[in-house]
């Protein structure tokens, strides 16, 4: 069948005159913000690849979905990570996916602000910083308490090089979470252990994020990036894609006094 999920993977024989095949079951994956957009198109990449998956976000219905079309393949929960029960919500989660291999976060907001309006700036850190942290925390207590090892990566973005004017929260948001990941990748080799983490920075991709109508440059189809987010999986960094990472990479290279002048176009709104 094709959504059949490849449920063993035979090592070869060992050449010490044991011939006992060793079965690896698939990769448990939890993926929070799997709703739409590039977290939807990631779940199903993982899925037809043979990975048992637990996905969280806060529509009910396309986690339901997901689940009705890979049957036995799929557990999930709806989880708002602003809300402190989403730490309980996602434990319980890993506990019916029958444990966790990868925690990825895609889950977040984000929206062009240049009226500086409060509630918007606010809900944006609560989402992106707050609620990543809450949910980044419960994942690498998981897997300390589990045999100190696992894998944790995340979506970030470019944005997160420089502080955005008319991203004034999202730019600063997916500062903090490279920060993050960085904070706890070091605090996992001071208490010895071995979690690998993941920082996967898009440029644009063309998903309910962006503003209908609005053209962007180098703007990225989502099954063009979900492709690469996956591969972006076996790495510390990824930039998604080349040219982004030439982009951001000459952004660095600005003086802030210089990059204060500049004027950037977003054409942002609410998830």
């Amino acid at each position: 069948m094709e959504n059949e999920p490849k449920k063993t993977i035979i090592e070869p024989k060992r050449t010490d005159g044991d011939s006992k095949e060793k079965v690896i079951e698939p990769r448990r994956i939890v993926i929070m913000g799997a709703t739409s957009g590039i977290g939807l198109a990631v779940a199903e990449r993982l899925l037809a690849d043979g990975c048992r998956l637990g996905i969280a976000g806060r529509n009910a219905e396309s986690l339901r979905q997901l689940e009705q079309r890979w049957p036995g393949q799929v557990v999930y929960s709806e989880i708002d990570i602003t809300e402190d029960k989403a730490v309980g919500r996602l434990e319980d989660l890993i506990s019916r996916l029958g444990g966790m291999d990868t925690y990825f976060h895609i889950s977040g907001v984000g929206y062009e602000n240049s009226t500086m309006a409060t509630p918007p700036e606010v809900r944006t850190m609560e989402t992106n910083v707050t609620g990543f942290v809450r949910m980044m925390s419960t994942a690498y207590r998981y897997f300390r308490s589990h045999g100190g090892k696992g894998h944790i990566a995340a979506i970030t973005s470019v944005a997160g090089t420089k502080g955005v004017g008319r991203l004034a929260a999202y730019s600063t948001s997916k500062r903090a979470q490279q920060t993050y990941l960085v904070a706890l990748e070091q605090l996992a080799n001071e208490q010895g252990l071995s979690i690998r983490f993941s920082d996967i920075r898009p440029g644009w991709v063309r998903t309910p994020l962006l503003a209908e109508g609005k053209k962007y440059p180098m703007l990225m189809s989502v099954d063009y990036a979900a492709d690469r987010i996956i591969r972006g999986l076996h790495r510390r960094v990824t930039v998604v894609d080349w040219r982004w990472g030439i982009l951001s990479a000459l952004w660095r290279l600005i003086p802030n006094r210089l990059w204060v002048h500049m004027r950037l176009n977003t054409n942002l709104h609410l998830k």
